[in-house]
């Protein structure tokens, strides 16, 4: 397809098996995303799917020549279905790890984030140190799951009760059902900025790096990566983030600074 092809960004169905069984797509590129994970991919009041990624992966795509379609997904089932070809490629501020490292590949990160607590107002917790005992909410699989278990002695953790998403965590956090969710700084401190019964108490420093996540060694990964290159030299992910974030990005993240494409160790 030319440049000038058309592109469509469609919302699918959320379960992997109702993708795998629906047949053909006529999309060039099919992008697995967790739907309701603002900012970076969300549905916005018109029912639109919108976000950081959603703009970023879209551009991609048009700097490839390529249509697109994002495929809802469970944040835990994005690793089995890029590893399957289910679906070419995974969003939904994923973190770069050696451990993922090992299984899939990660074109060069775009966002530097850290984990982070949120509480209700009322509740008087201000930061890990009063979790002692208290119920958690993570997102499956998510990097806040894998702190949260291995911190739990240390902050004297309750139980850690795992969600599929920030809305539903976000229910049971209101109804009293879990005391704090730790996940990523700016997805929570977006969500709670028109939210004065939510506060972010505080920032769990684990040095992240966001990216976009292919199948083991898929020329796609090199592809996309170099489109990476050429936008963050336009300026057109630092203007994303100005847009998403209302902040200019620093010049020494990895919103600006061109990187190479992660290896495992």
């Amino acid at each position: 397809m030319t440049r000038s092809s058309k592109f469509k960004i469609t919302l699918l169905s959320g379960l992997i098996a109702a993708f795998a069984s629906s047949g053909a797509h006529a999309a060039d590129l099919t992008v697995g995303a967790n739907i309701g994970n603002v900012p970076w991919e969300f549905e916005d009041a018109s029912g639109k799917v919108t976000g950081f990624e959603v703009d970023l992966v879209t551009e991609i795509a048009k700097r490839l020549g390529k249509s697109v379609e994002f495929v809802n997904t469970p944040f835990n089932g994005l690793f089995p279905a890029v590893q399957s070809g289910r679906i070419n490629m995974a969003v939904s501020s994923i973190t770069i790890t050696d451990k993922r490292l090992e299984s899939v590949t990660f074109a060069q990160p775009y966002y530097d984030s850290d984990q982070s607590l949120t509480v209700t107002a009322a509740s008087g917790i201000t930061g890990l140190k009063d979790m002692g005992d208290k119920v958690v909410g993570v997102d499956t699989g998510s990097t806040g799951d894998m702190w949260a278990d291995a911190n739990k002695g240390e902050y004297k953790l309750g139980d850690i009760r795992r969600f599929e998403g920030l809305q539903p965590a976000m229910l049971d956090l209101v109804a009293g059902r879990v005391d704090g969710y730790i996940s990523d700084i700016p997805a929570l401190l977006y969500y709670v900025k028109d939210k004065p019964e939510l506060k972010v108490v505080e920032r769990i420093p684990t040095g992240e790096k966001y990216s976009i996540m292919f199948n083991k060694n898929d020329p796609l990964a090199t592809e996309v990566n170099a489109v990476i290159t050429t936008l963050k030299q336009e300026g057109f992910i630092a203007k994303l983030h100005e847009t998403w974030f209302g902040a200019k990005a620093e010049d020494t993240t990895s919103t600006v600074t061109v990187l190479d494409m992660p290896k495992a160790k």
